[in-house]
């Protein structure tokens, strides 16, 4: 050892690459391929197909049956409700886009839209949808409430423009409607008001209430009113909105006519369109994913009121269900996973 004193050096002592720490047990663990968040990733991009390959083992025979009477089916008007079929998720991501201020990407609006379809057959009242729409929404910047606030939007729109264009066939076909026993009387109506106005009034005291409510609450309906007004300042947003969602039932008409059409069903597109209209608005709420089951039943009752057979409209049914679910669910899975992994959702 020197025995120089270290003031008595010329200068500071020259910096010396360090060794490289060894790896010891206390540093910071680097995530391994097997760490827990990828493989809950994994999980997730799993999960789509899984409950796939569930729901078609517990409703096999509906797809074998409608598969069986589509191989017979005119192929051209199977095309036709297939194009259709497509123009629908055109249609969502229009109306998505108009509900929100931001402009998004046009492809990836559109996959996550595919992507929610897939997403819809499995949990009831569209909730599948609105949580694929608002991770995507998340994802592309939006803040939570302005995302919330355009999938309220979005989910009030649909309704309203479904009830204008039912009004509007009801007045420009008033000789196809020949069904004033299925009118609901004042009674049932009056039922109806006050189950809303409990269900309303409900929420108002809750959120009045609970303490932890009220500022959310206040944040969502604050910022949807704001979007809802900026959006309707904008032609461009109030077409996408409102045309779109007017367009969804004829779009779904089309593909249930053309589905019709191919198997000989005696009724003209307008009386399928009607059929619709009144089916999902008289059951539509009832939450069962994507509205199969309960709309189906109605669909096929006002089909036959109509004039068609019954087992004719019970195959139109079966062959809508087949076009916009059983074809477009794998495809839709996937396109979820691959999303899912890619981080844009």
């Amino acid at each position: 050892m020197s025995s120089l004193p270290l003031s008595d050096l010329p200068g500071p002592l020259p910096a010396t690459a360090a060794p490289a720490p060894a790896h010891s047990p206390f540093s910071p663990a680097r995530p391994t391929r097997f760490s827990p968040a990828l493989l809950t990733r994994h999980a997730l991009a799993l999960l789509p197909l899984l409950l796939i390959g569930a729901w078609a083992a517990a409703d096999w025979h509906t797809f074998r049956d409608g598969a069986t009477r589509l191989a017979s089916a005119d192929p051209w008007w199977l095309l036709s409700g297939l194009f259709f079929t497509c123009m629908g998720w055109v249609t969502a991501a229009v109306v998505r886009q108009g509900a929100l201020p931001e402009r998004l990407p046009p492809g990836p609006l559109l996959a996550s839209q595919f992507a929610a379809g897939a997403a819809n057959q499995v949990l009831p009242a569209s909730i599948g949808a609105h949580a694929v729409t608002l991770r995507f929404l998340q994802n592309q910047g939006i803040p939570l409430a302005r995302g919330t606030a355009s999938l309220a939007l979005y989910s009030l729109v649909k309704p309203i423009a479904k009830t204008v264009v039912l009004l509007g066939f009801l007045v420009a076909f008033p000789d196809l409607l020949h069904l004033g026993e299925l009118v609901p009387d004042r009674r049932t109506l009056s039922l109806v008001a006050v189950g809303v106005t409990a269900a309303v009034g409900t929420a108002g005291i809750l959120a009045a209430a609970v303490r932890p409510l009220r500022r959310p609450l206040v944040c969502f309906v604050r910022t949807a009113l704001t979007d809802a007004r900026i959006l309707h300042t904008r032609p461009s947003r109030v077409l996408a909105l409102w045309g779109g969602a007017a367009a969804t039932p004829l779009l779904q008409a089309s593909v249930i006519a053309s589905v019709g059409f191919a198997l000989g069903l005696p009724l003209s597109w307008t009386q399928v369109a009607l059929a619709l209209l009144l089916a999902s608005t008289a059951v539509g709420a009832v939450p069962a994913p994507g509205g199969i089951g309960p709309v189906d039943a109605a669909l096929v009752f006002m089909m036959v009121t109509f004039g068609a057979p019954m087992g004719l409209a019970a195959a139109t049914v079966i062959g809508y269900r087949v076009l916009t679910v059983w074809i477009p669910l794998l495809p839709g899975a996937l396109v979820l996973s691959i999303m899912v992994q890619r981080k844009i959702l």
